[in-house]
């Protein structure tokens, strides 16, 4: 595809957005929305949309080579991004639910649930590659010399003397020669008997006319149950049951598409290094030619400003600080008239300041009292907010996507660029954006002239207003003082004259630093709702039985974003940094490596035994709750900056005290055993993947019913214990059937119902689950209110009685 298809998807991702936005300020002034289902709707429509133009964006960041667009893009990409996050987070308040289901939705728009599904963006790895592989280098150089690099041990095989080799050898051969004279003499023996049998019988020589007969019906029929067989497979592809042929070769079209993108890369860096330096270039260049002449119209406009106040009224003005602006608070289009009302109005000002001090406390105490009787009024404001209705929360990234998209309006939308067919940096556009930094890099250099030039007019016509500014800037410093004893004290840095490398390498040798398994979240097959919840919030819990793949789901989030994983678990700490201080040093040096070298992944394995109701006799030597004082301190000293997520996974979350166990998981996703679909789709992915084919003598059908009730991990144990290097050379001969994965399957326990109603009522007492139940019942009973009563009076009556009742129940 050409950079004009890009442009042009480009352009119709900028439209959509657009739209999207025009409609979020115009709901933004409607009336709040009292209908739960419409808010849902309204909510689900925004979502499936921005991540629509989110995927269309993405491709067209990482397709595009034109360096200057990029950015265009890539700000519009983040925005989108936040919103979709806000999105989603809007519906699980207003649900009080994880998981949303859009079908309908769907249906409506006339999409697939593919068009939804939200894909890792490429430049999340592609921009730091080269330190993604000097980290990976470094990791295993550290556990190459600390003996902890998972080598596997080399078989050992004992040496042959030579004469025991030709004895083998000879043994073999023998062997060989003995099943060839073995069968020679069976064929010899059976000609043999066949004339035997014919003379005895008294059978003349064979019919030829008979013989052909019966080899054309032989072979009429082969023919015919090959077409036949043929023609099944060709309905089968159609029908989308049966894969195509050559499904895993890979095709000339896909190599080639592959090369293009490597070169498309390539062309990617070439242009953005160009562009940086011809930003460096471009910059110096218009110093030295246009700074002069800039200099100079700076310094003429500046001492037409002294003239013109100096004759309206009647003296100098005070020249801006820097804090103000400079000189770029003169030059923002004010008249001299406006300048002397401003500073009128400055003096009024500093007149009321010099007023005792006791009236001010009087109006202090006046607000206290408006305020006491304001906090009734927001609660009645409150209440009947709630009544009212719902509206949308204000947004942080609006704001960003319009930038961008006024971005696009103003410069490319209508850009000719007929010009520019290598899609190369644009020259004007850097000498715009470098004009200004050196006009502002000339106006500084001004200012000091311009304020000195000042200062000897000043002393010349008028010395007694130099005093007052002097004081005036007396008083402007100590105010500056007041400010700093306002700033809040640093944290301690436990660490200070060690550098991040040897952090780095302590925390791999002490084995609280891993490498993660390289699992791409696309292996990650069954539940695609999960992928777009992982980095929300800053701790993160996965709960569900063993299996599902929450341990796999930690690896993929690592591997997609290039993140450092840390192990926390209550296993892997046992023992290592014993006592109060060697827990804080522990914990200070992860999360001090965790965000100097961000994205971080923080992993809690058996996350329950962090938060025990009672810790068990065999695990008390372990001291599994160790972190249960520090994690939420921790967690709260996080800032939205630091990209570090806490994640932890558990299998039984009901040990666990579930009070301070939610405070710290404030995000919980319970994790569920596959339904038929998944693991249709598991059962087929797993065997590809695992150098199985899939014939039509294999019934996947068949086995996605028959294990209901096991989980992912059951399916790839009984697929690997299956596919052994034996089994994959007889695949050819010997197809794969689906009798040959029951006997590994039904060594292995399923999750029972039983098991997966304690998950359920678990997640039920959580703070979401209780949630959820709640708008339940109060749903149930407004709708029977609704049913009972003809007036609004009536309705309010039955509700009142209902709850009395349930009271006295209780």
């Amino acid at each position: 595809m050409s950079h004009i298809t890009y442009n042009k998807m480009w352009a119709e991702a900028q439209e959509a957005l657009n739209g999207l936005l025009q409609r979020e300020i115009e709901d933004k002034s409607l009336k709040p929305q009292k209908d739960r289902i419409t808010v849902f709707q309204t909510l689900a429509t925004f979502y499936i949309k921005y991540v629509q133009i989110f995927c269309n964006l993405e491709t067209v960041y990482d397709q595009i080579v034109h360096p200057q667009k990029r950015l265009v893009i890539r700000q519009v990409l983040e925005g989108v991004m936040g919103r979709i996050l806000e999105l989603k987070n809007e519906m699980v308040e207003l649900e009080n639910s994880e998981f949303h289901y859009f079908d309908d939705i769907l249906q409506d728009l006339k999409l697939c649930p593919e068009h939804i599904e939200i894909p890792i963006p490429r430049y999340f790895i592609k921009e730091k590659v080269k330190v993604l592989r000097e980290r990976e280098k470094i990791l295993a150089q550290i556990l190459m010399n600390s003996g902890l690099q998972d080598i596997k041990p080399k078989k050992y095989v004992k040496p042959f003397p030579l004469e025991e080799v030709i004895r083998v050898i000879q043994i073999s051969e023998r062997a060989r020669q003995g099943r060839l004279r073995a069968t020679f003499m069976k064929q010899i023996y059976l000609e043999e008997k066949r004339g035997r049998q014919a003379r005895l019988q008294g059978v003349k020589g064979p019919n030829l006319d008979a013989a052909a007969l019966r080899i054309q019906k032989v072979w009429r029929g082969f023919t015919q149950w090959k077409k036949t067989v043929k023609m099944r497979e060709e309905e089968m592809i159609f029908l989308g049951m049966n894969p195509p042929p050559h499904f895993q070769r890979i095709s000339a079209s896909v190599a080639r598409a592959q090369n293009v993108e490597t070169k498309r890369c390539e062309v990617q860096g070439r242009h953005e290094t160009e562009y940086e330096k011809a930003l460096v270039s471009i910059k110096t260049h218009l110093r030295e030619i246009e700074g002069p002449d800039i200099k100079e119209s700076l310094q003429d406009q500046i001492r037409q400003w002294f003239i013109e106040c100096r004759h309206i009224t009647g003296k100098f003005p005070d020249y801006p600080n820097e804090e103000e602006g400079g000189s770029t608070a003169i030059f923002s289009q004010k008249t001299p008239d406006q300048v002397a009302a401003e500073l009128a109005a400055k003096e009024e000002a500093a007149a009321v300041k010099k007023k005792p001090k006791e009236k001010g406390k009087k109006e202090k105490k006046k607000k206290k009292g408006k305020e006491k009787g304001k906090g009734k009024e927001k609660k009645g404001k409150m209440d009947t907010e709630e009544e009212e209705g719902w509206k949308m929360a204000p947004s942080n990234f609006l704001p960003i996507m319009e930038e961008g998209n006024n971005q696009y309006k103003d410069i490319w939308q209508n850009r000719d660029e007929r010009w520019n067919f290598l899609q190369e940096y644009d020259p004007e556009l850097i000498k715009e954006e470098k004009r200004k930094e050196v006009e502002e890099e000339i106006r500084v250099q001004v200012d000091e002239l311009m304020r000195q030039e000042l200062k000897n007019l000043k002393l010349a016509v008028d010395r007694e207003k130099d005093k007052k500014r002097k004081k005036s800037k007396k008083g402007g410093k100590k105010k500056k003082k007041k400010g700093k004893k306002k700033e809040k004290k640093k944290e301690k840095d436990l660490t200070p004259n060690r550098t991040i490398d040897s952090l780095y390498k302590e925390l791999v040798e002490g084995g609280l630093l891993i490498k993660p398994k390289t699992v791409k979240l696309s292996d990650y097959v069954g539940s695609q709702a999960v992928h777009e919840k992982a980095p929300l919030v800053k701790a993160l819990l996965l709960a569900g039985p063993t299996g599902v793949g929450k341990k796999m789901l930690v690896h993929a989030l690592c591997t997609e974003t290039g993140a450092n994983l840390f192990n926390l678990s209550a296993s892997n700490i046992a023992g290592k940094y014993p006592g109060k201080s060697g827990l804080q040093m522990m914990l200070h040096m992860v999360f001090k490596v965790a965000k100097q070298l961000q994205p971080s992944v923080i992993w809690i394995g058996d996350a329950e035994k962090t938060f025990y109701k009672k810790v068990p006799k065999s695990e008390k030597e372990m001291e599994p709750k160790r972190l249960k004082k520090n994690l939420p301190k921790i967690l709260k000293s996080l800032k939205a900056e630091d990209r570090v997520l806490v994640v932890g996974t558990t299998q039984r979350p009901f040990d666990a005290d579930l009070r301070p166990f939610c405070k710290v998981y404030k995000k919980i996703l319970l994790i569920p055993r596959p339904d038929y679909a998944s693991r249709f789709v598991l059962w087929k992915h797993i065997i590809l993947q695992n150098g199985g084919a899939v014939t039509k003598s294999l019934n996947i059908s068949c086995l996605a019913k028959v294990s209901d009730g096991f989980t992912q991990g059951h399916i790839v144990y009984a697929v690997q214990t299956v596919l052994s290097e034996r089994r994959l050379r007889q695949m050819t001969n010997k197809p794969l059937t689906a009798a040959e994965f029951l006997s590994s399957l039904a060594r292995q326990d399923p999750v029972y119902k039983e098991e997966e109603e304690t998950y359920k009522v678990w997640y039920a007492k959580t703070p979401l689950g209780k949630a959820r139940a709640r708008a339940l019942l109060e749903g149930e009973e407004v709708g029977k209110g609704k049913g009972k009563g003809k007036g609004k009076g009536k309705d309010k009556e039955e509700k009142k009685g209902g709850k009395k009742g349930k009271k006295k129940k209780k």
